[in-house]
């Protein structure tokens, strides 16, 4: 259960699962994935490691592609009707994330499963028999849902089907426990009233944090462009990790490292008692880099940052610049640059983040909006000449 619990947001409900541990059998560990993208990031990692600690455990995973729910399109955490995707463009993603998984999960102890195998086969019979287990109470119920109706804005009824056939999914899985984001709460709890309606034991859910991307504000996601991906080369993967803020290295440690939680707070206690909190995050660093490709190529990015930014890649001398966060939400990367002296005006600075020739840490900002987070201190680069490493308090 120690296990289990680490980096949970809730276990419902947890006299459950202890119940369900005492069979004399693997539990069916469920998780389904929306092939709406095709490549996966490290946000996406948090719920699959999980799933290989149930796994080391002795427990059958239930890889679950949503193939057919994919052409729906989830709702969730959405304010508007998010359009569906055709199916080759589904089929196409799902085979992308079958050769990518499998750098976390041990394909023996796997069951790769596509819904639309007991989807295709369902009739608009079937399908209405379905909704009549459900109320339009219920879905108005789950938060997404609610506000749009009250701000009139359109749900489409297709929208109400989704949390059914998640739900129904696993029924016809038979799952003991389903896992997913805390997005996913309402649309998992609703397959634990189907199964109940089905005659069958109902799962127990567990959610999990939304991991934050690379400014530490918004979830990690390849839209907003502050993701780090899990086929991205050795070094770029490091580099990106050494550029998160010191308070967020905490969390990624929290739900992306395999390291032991007394470790973990034996080096934050280290950092509080005066380490420097780079260390840690080499650590860090080259954890999650020999996962996704080998130990070699985590020494060989450690060397190239080292080379790049501890040998003579950016000056000593630089200026150093202190500057206050607003009510300690940070700054704006533009207002930072003019702010530090690094460029004359804003509207400067975001003309060359736009031209490519901004870095934080070595990386390039391509982000505009980026906002540099309260309690983090950066090397910023603008153009080839001009270097200062800014402190945000």
């Amino acid at each position: 259960m120690e296990i289990i619990r680490r980096g949970t947001s809730e276990i419902l409900l947890e006299p459950d699962l202890a119940a369900k541990l005492k069979y004399n059998r693997p539990l069916r560990i469920k998780a389904g994935f929306d092939p709406t993208a095709p490549d996966l990031h490290l946000g996406h990692t948090v719920l699959i490691n999980k799933l290989r600690q149930f796994q080391d455990l002795g427990h059958h995973i239930l890889f679950l592609i949503g193939d057919f729910t994919g052409m729906i399109g989830d709702p969730t955490g959405k304010n508007i009707t998010r359009k569906p995707l055709d199916r080759e463009a589904v089929r196409s993603n799902a085979r992308s994330y079958e050769s990518q998984i499998f750098k976390i999960l041990d394909p023996a102890k796997t069951e790769i499963c596509f819904n639309s195998k007991w989807m295709d086969k369902m009739s608009a019979a079937d399908v209405m028999k379905l909704a009549a287990r459900h109320t339009v109470a219920r879905m108005l119920e789950r938060d997404d849902f609610e506000k749009r109706y009250r701000s009139e804005q359109p749900i489409a009824i297709h929208e109400f089907l989704y949390p059914l056939i998640q739900g129904y999914d696993s029924v016809a899985l038979d799952a003991d426990v389903e896992l997913g984001g805390t997005d996913q709460k309402f649309n998992m709890l609703v397959g634990r009233q189907l199964q109940t309606g089905f005659g069958r034991e109902p799962q127990v859910v567990i959610t999990l944090p939304i991991l934050e991307g690379l400014s530490g504000v918004e979830k990690m996601s390849k839209t907003l462009d502050n993701y780090i991906g899990i086929h991205e080369e050795p070094v770029e993967m490091f580099g990106k990790i050494m550029s998160i803020s010191d308070e967020l290295m905490w969390r990624y440690f929290e739900l992306l490292s395999f390291r032991p939680l007394p470790e973990i707070e034996k080096l934050r206690a280290d950092v509080v008692a005066g380490a420097n909190p780079r260390d840690s995050k080499i650590l860090l660093a080259e954890e999650i880099v020999a996962r996704f490709h080998d130990t070699l190529a985590a020494r060989r990015a450690h060397e190239d940052f080292i080379a790049r930014f501890q040998r003579g890649a950016i000056p000593d001398d630089m200026p150093e610049r202190k500057l206050a966060a607003s009510a300690g939400a940070g700054i704006p990367i533009a207002n930072l640059l003019k702010d530090a002296g690094l460029t004359g005006t804003t509207s400067e600075a975001l003309r060359m983040i736009k031209q490519g020739a901004v870095r934080m840490d070595g990386e390039r900002i391509s982000d505009k909006s980026l906002v540099v987070p309260a309690g983090t201190t950066h090397v910023f680069q603008v153009g080839k000449r001009r270097f200062a490493r800014v402190l945000v308090d």
